[in-house]
C-alpha cells in the first residue's frame, strides 16, 4: 500500500531559526513559509534529493503543534508521510483492519495540494502517520 518516504515533518519553536539552520549550516534547499489554515499550521520544505524535511510552526492558538511543542520546547520529529497511490481505497482498507483515520476518514487537502490523511499514533508504535496520495 504505501510508497516512497515523502518527507519526515519537525515541530519547530522559530520557524525562521530552523529553516536558516537547514539553509546556512547544512546548505540545503529551503523553500518559502506557506499557511495552511485547514491544518493550523506554517510549513517551511526542505527539499532533498530523495525526499523532504518539514519543518513544521503552529498557526493560531488551536494549533495542533502548539500541544506538541507545549511537552516538546525543543521541537521534534511529529510525523512521518508516505506515498499511496489511492487515498480512499487506502482509507478504507486501513479502518477495515482496525486503525483508526483521524478526521473520521476523510481526506483533507494538504500542504503539496494533494489529499492526505493522518493515522492514529498509537496504532503505529507512537508514530504519527500522514499518508499522500501521488
Amino acid at each position: 500500500m504505501i510508497g516512497r518516504l515523502n518527507h519526515v515533518a519537525i515541530a519547530v519553536p522559530d520557524l525562521e531559526a530552523a529553516a536558516a539552520q537547514y539553509r546556512d549550516m547544512l546548505g540545503a534547499n529551503v523553500g518559502a513559509p506557506q499557511e495552511e489554515p485547514d491544518h493550523g499550521v506554517t510549513v517551511v520544505f526542505i527539499e532533498l534529493p530523495n525526499t523532504k524535511i518539514e519543518l513544521l510552526y503552529p498557526l493560531g492558538e488551536d494549533s495542533p503543534i502548539n500541544g506538541f511543542l507545549e511537552k516538546n520546547p525543543s521541537g521534534g520529529i511529529h510525523h512521518v508521510c508516505y506515498e499511496v497511490d489511492d487515498i480512499h481505497a487506502a482509507s478504507k482498507q486501513l479502518i477495515e483492519k482496525g486503525a483508526r483515520v483521524l478526521g473520521g476518514g476523510a481526506p483533507k487537502i494538504g500542504a503539496h495540494g494533494k489529499p492526505v490523511l493522518f493515522l492514529h499514533p498509537k496504532d503505529f508504535n507512537g508514530t504519527l502517520i500522514e499518508l499522500e496520495q501521488v
